[in-house]
């Protein structure tokens, strides 16, 4: 599947990088209706982004669509068949998961810069971040999409510097998704 589909800013962009954004982006805006038909789409869109990640070098971003497989596995039986009840975390635990957060990513980038890969911070940043999201997700809090938000604009920055536009497209796309996904979780909390 590595196949050119099209070309776009001299960019070669292949089947399965095309297939693995459009079911990212399904499964992603899925998730901010709180719908539970968006995990299927996070199987297939990890596993499709998988592949893609592992060919270009980029370990962690690989690993991370295995940790996604999983959670999207546990978010099924997870939420409810109606979907998401959105709810909060404490300021205690925010911070908690900030420090906890950035600790980890401190760990990971060495490791990530021993091993060759591509990027090493932002990777693990990445990582790291969207681990934190996806289980925040999990347990439907809202405050998810923030950290999705913050997420997504790091990997466009990435996925532009590296020169994989059309996945950088589409994690600004996520960017504006997430917005979307904390206000209508957010207006959620209110009812």
């Amino acid at each position: 599947m590595s196949t050119t589909l099209f070309t776009a800013w001299n960019y070669e962009v292949s089947i399965l990088e095309f297939v693995a954004a459009i079911a990212s982006f399904i499964g992603v805006y899925l998730g901010t209706t709180g719908k539970r038909i968006t995990w299927p789409w996070w199987v297939l869109s990890s596993s499709l982004y998988g592949v893609f990640f592992y060919q270009v070098d980029l370990f962690a971003s690989a690993m991370l669509q295995i940790i996604f497989i999983g959670a999207a596995i546990y978010g099924w039986f997870g939420w409810a068949p109606t979907g998401a009840v959105p709810g909060t975390i404490s300021t205690r635990n925010r911070i908690r998961i900030a420090l906890g957060t950035l600790v980890s990513i401190a760990i990971l980038s060495p490791v990530l810069a021993d091993i060759g890969a591509a990027a090493t911070w932002t990777d693990a940043f990445i990582l790291i971040g969207s681990l934190v999201a996806q289980l925040l997700m999990i347990y439907e809090k809202y405050e998810t999409w923030v950290l999705w938000l913050i997420v997504n604009i790091v990997a466009t920055a990435q996925y532009l510097s590296l020169g994989y536009w059309f996945t950088a497209i589409l994690y600004a796309v996520f960017a504006i998704v997430a917005i979307l996904g904390w206000k209508r979780w957010r207006d959620s909390l209110s009812h």
